[in-house]
């Protein structure tokens, strides 16, 4: 969505979510911004009554989330960005037509991804490279996603479903690789929302492989069900690369974990002008 400018000058309300960790919209500010409308809740009741569909799936599109207003805090129904553009649909107004037209662009290379998987990689290649990581430090990156992916895959094929369980698992093998879990670990660099492994250095990155990729290892051989086995095999998977970072740290005299962020926000930026000036 940042390829779009989403809603011009006009104030558009966000809260940030703790519970599935992504950013949520008011949808009441963004209906009005886009019809113009004086009543926004007048409209989306009528908006609901014209769309069967979205009426009957609101309460899986919307959440409602505390919200600083002129009167104090208030709860406000609010979507992620997949729930807003939904809603978005419905919405008859020429201002809305740049947000289909990018979510029929999104839909066609979502299916040209599924016919050729090659072209999802190559997308987040350049994507990277349009941020500024040079290409030994993508190549490095692809791989990390790739064993990712694979230990996804075995944990979803061993009755790991929810999403909060990915995350926990994720956390034990964080916590026995590194000493901190994610969230420490943000902490550490400094970071909020950003994506933790986009700002990790190489060796944090191989040794964030390691774990998972011994994790991945492990499960296959051992065969855990369900998330309470796969929680005890995320620590031991964790526990061979915690070895192995350990032990370099008493070789080289220095900690793996760094609070430097590998591609500090100013060299972003600096690459990303430089694109455009070109």
């Amino acid at each position: 969505m940042s390829n779009i400018k989403l809603f011009e000058s006009k104030q558009i309300r966000t809260v940030w979510n703790d519970s599935d960790q992504k950013w949520y919209f008011v949808v009441a500010d963004v209906v009005q911004v886009l019809t113009d409308t004086p009543n926004a809740t007048d409209y989306i009741k009528k908006m609901r009554k014209r769309d069967e569909l979205l009426s009957q799936g609101w309460g899986q599109l919307v959440t409602p989330l505390l919200v600083d207003t002129a009167g104090g805090k208030q709860k406000l129904n609010c979507a992620n960005a997949k729930g807003l553009l939904r809603i978005i649909q419905s919405i008859p107004s020429p201002k809305a037509e740049p947000f289909k037209l990018w979510l029929a662009q999104v839909g066609s290379d979502r299916l040209d991804e599924i016919e050729n998987p090659e072209l999802a990689t190559q997308r987040t290649r350049e994507l990277y490279k349009l941020k500024g990581y040079p290409d030994d430090w993508i190549e490095k990156r692809m791989r990390s996603i790739a064993i990712r992916e694979e230990l996804t895959d075995e944990w979803k094929t061993r009755g790991v479903k929810e999403q909060k369980e990915y995350a926990i698992l994720t956390g034990e093998i964080s916590k026995a690789t590194f000493g901190l879990t994610p969230f420490e670990y943000k902490k550490v660099k400094g970071l909020k929302n950003q994506n933790l492994r986009d700002h990790m250095n190489d060796l944090e990155l191989i040794f964030s492989m390691l774990g998972e990729a011994s994790t991945t290892a492990i499960v296959k051989t051992r065969n855990p069900k369900g998330f309470i086995e796969n929680k005890i095999v995320a620590k031991q998977g964790g526990s061979v690369a915690g070895k192995a970072r350990r032990d370099l740290e008493i070789k080289t005299g220095k900690k793996i974990v760094s609070s430097e962020n590998y591609l500090p926000e100013s060299k972003k930026n600096k690459q990303l002008n430089k694109g455009k000036k070109k």
